[in-house]
C-alpha cells in the first residue's frame, strides 16, 4: 500500500457529537458508524519531499486538513486530494524547518522496508497557533492505528513516548546507530520543537 493515495473526495465523516448520539441509540451494527473527525483545519498548504505522482505545486498550495480516526487527508482547493493511512506515519512532530512552523511528518511504505522511499510531509497551517491542535489530534488517531510491523521486544523502536515525553537517543550502553541512522538524527533533531516539560 503506497503511503499516499490520491483521492478526488473526502471520505465520509461524522463529529463526535454526532457519534455519541449514534452509539447511544446501540446501533445494529458499529461497523457502519462512519470514522470520527477529530480536527479540520482549513487555509492549510502542504510539501511533499519527494513529490507525489499526479499532486501538484499548485494542488498543494492551499486546502483543508482533516484529521479523521481512519485517514489524515488533505483535500485542495482544486479538487485533488491524498489521502494517508496512519500506520504508513513513522514519525510526527511540530517542526521549525525553513519552510515555516509546521506539522512535520516521515511516511513509510509499510511493504518495502528500504529507507530511500521515505516521503517527508509537511503540513503548514496558516497561523503557528493552530499545530498544537493538529498534533494533539493526530496523536490520537495515530494511536488508534499501531504499526503492525512494530515487533514486541522493541527493537524496531526508533521514538518512545511512555509517559508523554521524548526519550532522547544518548549512545550509551548497546545503543548504536548506522551512519544512515546518525544523519537521519541530525536532521530530525535540526528541525524537531521539542515540548516543554514542568518539573
Amino acid at each position: 500500500m503506497p503511503s499516499c493515495t490520491l483521492i478526488s473526495a473526502v471520505p465520509s465523516f461524522i463529529s463526535r457529537e454526532e457519534h455519541t448520539a449514534i452509539v447511544a441509540q446501540t446501533p445494529a451494527s458499529f461497523n457502519d458508524i462512519p470514522p470520527v473527525l477529530c480536527h479540520q483545519e482549513e487555509n492549510v498548504r502542504v510539501t511533499l519531499d519527494p513529490p507525489l505522482e499526479g499532486f501538484s505545486t499548485e494542488d498543494a498550495s492551499h486546502g483543508t486538513l482533516y484529521v479523521i480516526e481512519s485517514v489524515l487527508v488533505f483535500m485542495s482547493t482544486t479538487g485533488c486530494g491524498f489521502q494517508i493511512e496512519y500506520p504508513t506515519i513513522t514519525l510526527h512532530a511540530v517542526s521549525r524547518g525553513d519552510a515555516g512552523p509546521s506539522i512535520y511528518c516521515q511516511l513509510d511504505d509499510p511493504s518495502d522496508n528500504d529507507a530511500d522511499n521515505m516521503r517527508e510531509l509537511n503540513i503548514l497551517p496558516q497561523t503557528a497557533d493552530s499545530l498544537e491542535s493538529i498534533f494533539d489530534a493526530l496523536s490520537r488517531c495515530a494511536a488508534l492505528h499501531p504499526d503492525p510491523n512494530m515487533s514486541d521486544d522493541g527493537e524496531d523502536d526508533a521514538f518512545v513516548d511512555m509517559d508523554g515525553g521524548f526519550q532522547a537517543f544518548t549512545g550509551e550502553g548497546d545503543e548504536e546507530l548506522s551512519e544512515v541512522g546518525r544523519a537521519t538524527l541530525e536532521h530530525l533533531e535540526s528541525i524537531i520543537v521539542y515540548p516543554q516539560t514542568n518539573e
